[in-house]
């Protein structure tokens, strides 16, 4: 199984702090963003990375990860030309990379201590479908991706940002998909917003009672605003120093 991790994208709401670098390589606490989820990767027993970025930042994640040796990983890069592209349209970059394997993706804003590990191991011998991942957030899930699961946690449905949400699971950005996920994007239509929305990918399955979702105790989206970049500075602190985190 091979692992993508999707780090474009314009970051206009974090300017002008993004004007100078991408928004994934802005400092959490003690290190930069990116490498949270390439330490989840490596917990994970993933291997070999594909971090996609956009074209005026792609020479600054090299830099910084170079070959991925220090990582213990093997990392590859591709560039997204249309940064306004969506999620759907990132994950597509990684088709050659993936040759046929099953990938997991992680949004490089998402920040979390959920070891990954078992998840991809269950997920490796599925023979199809995929599995996304949530967090309880009562009050504030309709502004992110709404999970409706049943109790054998099978997705009933998936609405992308719902005036009136069906339940208080938030989908986080860390998501399993099998080979197919490539088929499935290239049948995707641009969303209002002119994107290919990773919610509409995900509803294929959900469509075909493939899609699973596992519950996950914390996580921060920490490139969403001014607000949320500092939360998550604090709460990496405090995890760091509890060593809950490294």
């Amino acid at each position: 199984m091979k692992g993508v991790i999707l780090a474009g994208g314009l970051a206009t709401r974090l300017r002008p702090l993004t004007l100078v670098t991408n928004k994934h390589l802005l400092p959490i606490y003690n290190k930069p963003m990116i490498y949270y989820p390439l330490e989840a990767m490596v917990k994970a027993g993933i291997k070999e990375v594909l971090v996609t970025s956009s074209p005026d930042h792609a020479g600054h994640f090299a830099n910084l990860l170079g070959s991925g040796e220090d990582f213990g990983l093997k990392l590859y890069y591709a560039v997204q030309e249309n940064p306004k592209g969506g999620i759907s349209d990132a994950i597509i970059l990684a088709d050659e990379f993936a040759k046929d394997e099953k990938i997991l993706v992680l949004l490089g804003d998402n920040i979390f201590g959920f070891d990954l590990r078992e998840s991809v191991e269950m997920f490796e011998k599925r023979e199809k479908g995929a599995m996304t991942f949530g967090i309880e957030m009562p009050t504030e899930s309709k502004q992110y991706g709404v999970i409706e699961k049943d109790l054998d946690d099978n997705v009933i449905s998936i609405e992308e940002k719902p005036e009136n949400p069906k339940s208080n699971i938030a989908q986080t950005g860390i998501y399993m998909y099998d080979n197919r996920v490539f088929s499935f994007i290239k049948d995707l239509s641009p969303s209002q917003r002119g994107e290919l929305e990773v919610t509409d990918l995900n509803n294929f399955y959900v469509k075909e009672g493939t899609m699973k979702c596992e519950m996950i105790d914390w996580w921060i989206d920490a490139g969403t605003s001014f607000d949320e970049l500092l939360r998550a500075n604090k709460m990496v602190a405090e995890k760091v120093k509890s060593g809950e985190l490294q």
